[in-house]
């Protein structure tokens, strides 16, 4: 049984994805909360699995909510909660940890999908969305540059060939699934080499993988994997 936090301000989405949520099976709504604040202090007492989290919100909104929700409880999986999928908020709560997206008109089985694929650890990687997440990234990134080593390139050193191979195909987009089958491997294997790579260069999730293949050149414009890039 997955356990789900609903956080927005607005009753009839919460009530509205609780009942979904019940109606799918597997879930246990444990809560709602109408605002970030609310959301923090119901994550410490409840402890749920997923927690769905709008952003705009009074109080609190949902950026800071996730950082200090993930600052608390570092295996929680967060997940956006949208009205527009080019939100600008939206890379602020995935930079802050958020575990993936959801916009609100979405299809109900995308949402369902999206909270038991959290659940696992799995992020939802849109190319479209994630596009626009990683134009954001390395804009900001372009605006940062400083004339010093970057530690994530550092790090890169220290995965192995497949690991810098798995790193990429997370950059293009693809489920542990897809990455199982492109390289021919379990997908337990496959989690293994994300969380051995997330691990050694301190991410907290697979958005922001797919964010440093692309600042490190491991995957293409088009989020094609770059053939050799990241070699030793």
């Amino acid at each position: 049984m997955i356990r789900v936090l609903v956080v927005d301000d607005q009753t009839l989405v919460r009530a509205g994805v609780g009942l979904l949520l019940r109606t799918a099976g597997g879930f246990e709504v444990v809560g709602e909360a109408g605002d970030g604040h609310d959301a923090v202090r119901l994550v410490e007492r409840l402890r749920p699995d997923v927690i769905l989290m709008d952003l705009r919100m009074p109080r609190m909104d949902g950026i800071e909510a996730t950082r200090r929700i993930l600052d608390r409880q570092p295996s929680a999986r967060v997940l956006v909660l949208t009205t527009f999928a080019d939100d600008a908020n939206v890379y602020g709560a995935l930079r802050a940890g958020a575990i993936g997206y959801l916009v609100k008109d979405g299809a109900p089985e995308e949402l369902v999908d999206a909270v038991r694929r959290a659940a696992r650890g799995e992020a939802l990687l849109a190319p479209p969305v994630l596009a626009s997440v990683l134009h954001r990234a390395l804009a900001a990134h372009d605006r940062e540059r400083r004339p010093r080593p970057d530690g994530h390139g550092a790090g890169l050193r220290l995965l192995s060939a497949r690991e810098r191979e798995v790193l990429a195909l997370v950059g293009a987009g693809l489920s542990n699934a897809e990455i199982g089958a492109r390289l021919h491997l379990g997908i337990t294997t496959v989690k293994t080499h994300v969380s051995a790579a997330m691990e050694k260069l301190e991410l907290r999730n697979r958005v922001q993988a797919a964010v440093l293949a692309h600042r490190l050149g491991l995957v293409d414009d088009d989020f094609n994997p770059v053939p050799g890039a990241g070699q030793p």
